[in-house]
């Protein structure tokens, strides 16, 4: 009996030891990913997709998405585009004048009603390289995030439609010799933009090789750390590698980038350093969840932006690609490199580093899926 139980417990501590040196070959965090890529769903939740596609992507606008101003802006926009048909400068003119005298209304009602909420932005946090793991807490969309978004519920559709006749029949006077302005030309371009994106029947080929061209960059930060000075805060290598890559899309489609997470204005700031101006910044968000929900909140106050390329690590992408996908946004995955390379088949430890992170990730997918998570704000 004690011999037969020394063998069992001899083939156990066996088969551990062969587990462990198996987190210690590539071969274990390539067979994680596969398992990643052929479970997690990556389908666009198509209903939270309509509220991607209101208007044109725009760098500059910084209007609340669900706002009254914001809906205001989405019924001037299309309205718009039905004056641009007609080729009559005086409709041009006369609609802004409308737009004008609709967002003073709006205000003049907003801060008549107005309600302050109190600051709840967090202070960035510090991550050592190798303690580095992706954003945690998740969550699955909830039916709240789509009543945020403009279009959604019947309250913001029935205003959207008062809006629109407004724009059309409210009287106004202008002068004979009234011209179009630069706001008026601006406002032009922002609607051709989006006409010739849903219009084009062929896009530009590179080296991303896709049909539908996207609308933005997202970049999702991976830590901050403290310099060899110990003083100063700058980001990690999980964040350099990924903005890395961002310059190399970037130069290819010289599309607007969105840097997502309290690391954000340090990204910002190393992308200025070599000549970048990325000017989408959400900086409040503290997990994956967050990073995914508030972006998505940010690309449709700026107009939109049902398709973009998505930057992060190998890792992360799955389960980042899904949470996206369920705030109504298809990807493009475009993988930055981990700090530390993988060998080729011997056991090492930074084998054993992408292997922790394959198992975080594994384990924060399936928790997700199954059980949804706690700790994701809806909105920043």
């Amino acid at each position: 009996m004690m011999l037969r139980l020394i063998r069992y417990l001899s083939v156990i501590f066996i088969l551990i030891g062969v587990l462990i040196v198996f987190f210690y070959t590539p071969f274990y965090s390539d067979m994680v990913m596969r398992i990643l890529n052929g479970v997690v769903p990556v389908e666009v939740n198509q209903v939270a997709a309509e509220s991607q596609q209101m208007g044109a992507l725009s760098e500059n606008d910084d209007l609340e998405p669900g706002s009254a101003l914001w809906i205001a802006r989405q019924a001037y926009l299309k309205v718009m585009e039905e004056a641009i048909r007609t080729q009559n400068s005086h409709d041009l003119v006369e609609l802004h004048a409308r737009y004008q005298v609709l967002q003073q209304e709006i205000k003049r009602e907003t801060e008549q009603n107005k309600i302050k909420k109190p600051d709840t932005t967090k202070v960035p946090f510090l991550i050592h390289p190798k303690d580095q793991q992706a954003h945690s807490e998740p969550n699955i969309a909830s039916g709240h995030i789509e009543d945020l978004l403009v279009g959604q519920s019947k309250e913001n559709s029935a205003l959207m439609q008062k809006y629109i006749k407004f724009l059309k029949t409210h009287p106004v006077e202008l002068k004979e010799q009234t011209a179009i302005d630069d706001e008026i030309y601006k406002d032009i371009a922002y609607v051709n933009t989006r006409n010739n994106a849903k219009n084009a029947g062929e896009v530009r080929k590179d080296v991303f090789n896709t049909q539908e061209q996207p609308n933005a960059i997202v970049v999702l930060g991976g830590g901050l750390t403290l310099d060899k000075n110990r003083k100063d805060i700058i980001i990690n290598e999980y964040t350099r590698l990924r903005l890395e890559k961002t310059l190399e899309v970037e130069k290819e489609t010289h599309l607007p980038i969105v840097l997502s997470g309290v690391e954000a204005p340090y990204m910002q700031a190393w992308l200025a350093q070599r000549g970048i101006d990325a000017k989408l910044l959400e900086n409040k968000s503290m997990n994956t969840c967050e990073n995914t929900r508030f972006s998505s909140l940010l690309l449709q106050k700026q107009g939109g932006a049902p398709k973009v390329f998505l930057v992060t690590d190998r890792y992360h992408m799955p389960r980042t690609r899904r949470l996206f996908a369920l705030n109504g946004i298809e990807t493009l995955a475009v993988e930055a490199p981990m700090p530390t390379p993988l060998t080729t088949w011997q056991p090492s430890q930074q084998n054993y580093d992408h292997s922790r992170r394959a198992n975080y990730e594994l384990l924060a997918s399936l928790r997700d899926m199954l059980f949804g998570s706690s700790g994701c704000r809806e909105v920043p």
